[in-house]
């Protein structure tokens, strides 16, 4: 009995092993999701205790890059990827902070979804940014100076209104908790705004009506 429940044992890493799930690999991906952040909502939930400055008094930032997201057309995504790209040194995401907020939120999104990407760090913070710099962000927001009841489908049409290579069916609303959180926008690997997956637009935000908290 003693040399089976040895044998047993011994044969448990073995099983452990075989259960883990597989990483993500690198590259490995159908589509982008460039995710932009209403940044009073998100220094109302985070930001504040990241000590974001983007959350300072007086700043007044609306909408902000988020991350750009690898994504499976599934609607399942890659995450903290195996590769064979080194990690950006505190430097790199130190110089990144303008982007993201801060360099820890450039490590972040560089640690989560830029490792699937299969590009180096710099590479990937540079399609970041030129994501970022091929949407026009629409000026009414630059306005909002107290809580506004809003739908949805209005936010959406004002970014449509500043782009008019969009839809609403490439662009999707979060709203978690009643406030008007992110919009996110569905992108072919070569960036271009494509129709989201079903899978995707099932996450959209169904409220008739969303909170946008106001410009700091």
């Amino acid at each position: 009995m003693h040399r089976l429940t040895a044998a047993f044992v011994a044969l448990l890493p073995i099983f452990a092993a075989g259960a883990a799930p597989a990483q993500d690999r690198a590259g490995e991906f159908d589509s982008y999701l460039l995710a932009l952040s209403w940044i009073p909502a998100y220094c109302a939930t985070d930001g504040d205790e990241r000590d974001d400055p983007r959350c300072e008094d007086g700043r007044r930032v609306g909408w902000a890059v988020h991350g750009l997201w690898p994504q499976h057309d599934d609607g399942s995504w890659p995450e903290y990827c195996h590769t064979n790209q080194r990690s950006p040194s505190r430097q790199e995401t130190a110089a990144q902070a303008g982007l993201f907020g801060t360099s820890g939120s450039a490590w972040h999104q560089w640690n989560k979804h830029g490792r699937c990407t299969g590009l180096s760090a710099a590479n990937y913070y540079r399609l970041v940014q030129t994501a970022l710099d091929r949407i026009a962000l629409p000026e009414v927001f630059e306005g909002i100076d107290r809580e506004l009841r809003v739908n949805p489908d209005v936010v959406e049409a004002a970014f449509i209104e500043a782009n008019p290579a969009l839809d609403r069916d490439m662009m999707v609303t979060s709203c978690p908790g009643g406030d008007l959180v992110e919009l996110r926008l569905c992108l072919t690997r070569d960036l271009e705004p494509e129709t989201c997956a079903p899978a995707l637009t099932r996450r959209e935000c169904r409220r008739s009506a969303a909170t946008l908290l106001p410009l700091r």
